[in-house]
């Protein structure tokens, strides 16, 4: 009964192998390690061909043979269509069907999976598309939040921006500028190179865009500009009778 046993385990899982070379490889009583082998990330430990020691699984793409079995959990099986005959075969999805591995893990082909909490990837035909989770947005230096810094934040997955008020101690300290201390924040100094002179003689006034106030926002600022002094008008001529 146990000889029949075994060639029905040979049949089912050897495939191309014949009755003879099962009965060769697989021996009774079984002689395995005490200590089973580490298997690499991904692949789990599993029962030999033969049903007698645990091995570690081989995954998409590895050699297996009637011994050396692929991981059956993920729809894996030992494909000898490509293989010359009486050698070893490679794992690969059942029916052909096509799929990708990431970080030792092999996903079905359409598959949709998060291989971290930033991204989401889809499997297709063979290989995997991801799209970003977390926001790439840019936030740009505002009066209320002149110096942002996008940073990690302990129990959550995408960085967030931060406001950091650096150097303002520096600036109340020194009292660098007229109307610091009403300003809760420090405030970059920018601004635009006057105007030309509206007049090309006289009085006239020019203009620039600044944010050099006590409120630190951007306006448009005037101030009067003389190019030079208009030429005098020529007397008008007497009247002759």
């Amino acid at each position: 009964i146990a000889a029949v046993s075994q060639e029905t385990t040979c049949i089912e899982s050897a495939m191309a192998l014949s009755l003879q070379v099962c009965a060769q490889l697989c021996r009774r009583p079984c002689y395995c390690p005490w200590v089973p082998p580490r298997c690499p990330r991904g692949s789990p430990l599993v029962l030999d061909g033969c049903g007698c020691c645990k091995i570690c699984a081989r995954r998409l793409g590895e050699p297996c043979d009637f011994l050396h079995v692929c991981d059956q959990s993920q729809g894996l099986v030992c494909d000898y269509s490509t293989a010359p005959v009486g050698t070893g075969g490679t794992c690969n999805f059942e029916d052909g069907e096509e799929g990708c591995e990431v970080n030792g893990r092999v996903y079905r082909d359409g598959e949709v999976f998060q291989p971290s909490c930033k991204l989401q990837c889809r499997c297709l035909d063979g290989g995997f598309t991801c799209v970003p989770l977390c926001q790439e947005d840019v936030r740009l230096p505002t009066p209320d939040c002149p110096y942002p810094r996008r940073v990690e934040v302990p129990g959550k997955c995408c960085p967030e921006w931060i406001c950091e008020a650096r150097d303002w101690h520096l600036l109340r300290d020194a009292g660098a500028a007229p109307g610091a201390a009403l300003r809760p924040y420090p405030c970059q100094e920018w601004g635009t190179e006057w105007s030309a002179c509206s007049a090309t003689c006289g009085v006239g006034f020019s203009t620039r865009v600044s944010n050099q106030n006590r409120y630190c926002r951007l306006e448009t600022q005037r101030r009067l500009c003389m190019a030079r002094p208009c030429p005098a008008l020529p007397a008008a001529s007497p009247v002759v009778s």
